[in-house]
């Protein structure tokens, strides 16, 4: 097997025209097994043992299927390198453990998330699209539809259903972005050796911001999620204060950078592919499932977890050492021949379209992923009925390894 010619751990690999990027994981997947990557050094955090780069389908399938082996636990999911002990206090959220703890948080929160819970939201997700596309008409063409539509919608949601007031939502945003900021200099400062003082920094101030809140919650109640977390009792369960922190850090940024990056790039996938857009402009309901799974598997909003090795194991031919990292690379996994039929084309009427866009089956496939769909669907069946031929420009993208992201796009109609 040729050596390879690129390095993941790389920050520059990230900032690569997607082109490169598609090509270096198709040849990572035509390997027979795993490349393995060294870690890269850090000055916030020890240097690893390195990682194995899942990158088919089905060992990303298997691995999150099996949680006692990959553990999400041992240093973390959502970095590669092990995090000091010190980020645990606010990225020490559910997506960082393993069961029995796991389990736990999970049961307490995921009553807000059921499909029949989302449905009671579905008025609000209506009512908040409608103005943001009527905003969006009043300004004009020429606006960056990222920080004017994208953005707007999953803060939105997100902080009124936590009760968080619209006078915070730029603060919220502005913290979210640092956190998931990766390498780029627009939220880095181009100071890399000051990134562990900003991501410490952000994730106090947000935890803060929902302790406040959660205490003046405790005395009076509400029907917010900050309300119904900070005085649930299930089984005789509760959430700390600082699990009910973390677990806003977690919703923040997740629920509102990745469907945020979603929307983005359906607008990118629409102005690139006007067959699909006139095919979604048929049958703008009918088309509307099949379209968002679509391009949820193509934006892949977050392009990986790690996993470390809790025992020796083999899996699809390959033995896994005690110890060893795994990143799952889901957006490579989106991309894979042997389960897409030509996996770079934008096809919303693919069926089926078994993607990992919200992470692989097991006990960590995304808690809000109901909701995402529901905020994408919506959202873009404003734009087709409104601004049916709405184009996305050239994106400017985030210089990230962990996010798929789009910072800034302007657009025309």
């Amino acid at each position: 097997m040729s050596a390879l010619d690129f390095d993941l751990s790389d920050p520059e690999f990230w900032a690569r025209p997607m082109g490169e990027r598609e090509r270096a994981f198709e040849r990572l997947r035509s390997r027979g097994t795993p490349a393995f990557f060294e870690e890269m050094e850090i000055s916030f955090a020890p240097k690893g043992p390195g990682y194995h780069a899942l990158v088919k389908h089905a060992d990303i399938l298997e691995a999150s299927r099996n949680p006692e082996v990959f553990s999400s636990g041992q240093g973390g999911a959502t970095n590669i390198p092990d995090m000091p002990a010190e980020f645990a206090e606010y990225f020490g959220s559910m997506i960082n453990m393993d069961d029995p703890r796991h389990a736990r948080l999970r049961r307490i929160v995921s009553r807000a998330f059921t499909p029949k819970m989302i449905k009671q939201f579905e008025a609000d997700v209506e009512a908040a699209a409608e103005a943001i596309v009527g905003d969006l008409l009043a300004k004009g063409p020429g606006c960056d539809f990222v920080t004017e539509v994208a953005a707007r919608l999953p803060l939105k949601i997100i902080c009124d259903m936590m009760g968080i007031p619209e006078r915070d939502y730029r603060y919220v945003f502005d913290r979210s972005n640092v956190i998931l900021g990766g390498f780029d200099p627009e939220y880095t400062g181009g100071d890399l050796t000051r990134i562990a003082d900003r991501l410490l920094t952000a994730g106090m101030e947000l935890q803060q911001l929902v302790q406040d809140l959660a205490a003046h919650r405790a005395a009076h109640p509400t029907n917010d999620l900050t309300s119904s977390l900070v005085n649930a009792n299930i089984d005789g369960e509760r959430l700390t204060m600082q699990e009910l922190g973390s677990f806003f850090i977690l919703l923040v940024v997740a629920g509102n950078e990745t469907t945020r990056n979603a929307i983005s790039y359906g607008l990118r996938l629409l102005t690139t592919n006007p067959d699909q857009r006139a095919l979604w402009l048929d049958d703008i309901e009918g088309r509307a499932p099949g379209a968002v799974e679509e391009i949820v598997r193509l934006a892949s909003p977050v392009n990986f977890m790690r996993r470390k090795v809790t025992r020796d194991h083999e899996m699809n031919g390959h033995l896994y050492r005690e110890g060893e990292k795994a990143v799952l690379f889901y957006w490579a996994a989106n991309r894979d021949e042997d389960v897409f039929a030509d996996p770079l084309r934008f096809d919303i009427t693919r069926d089926p379209n078994p993607h990992v866009g919200f992470g692989g089956p097991g006990p960590h496939f995304c808690l809000g992923a109901h909701l995402a769909r529901r905020e994408i669907t919506v959202m873009f069946r404003e734009l087709l009925r409104r601004v049916p031929q709405i184009e996305g420009g050239k994106p400017d993208r985030l210089h990230s390894s962990f996010i798929n992201g789009i910072k800034h796009m302007e657009c025309a109609f």
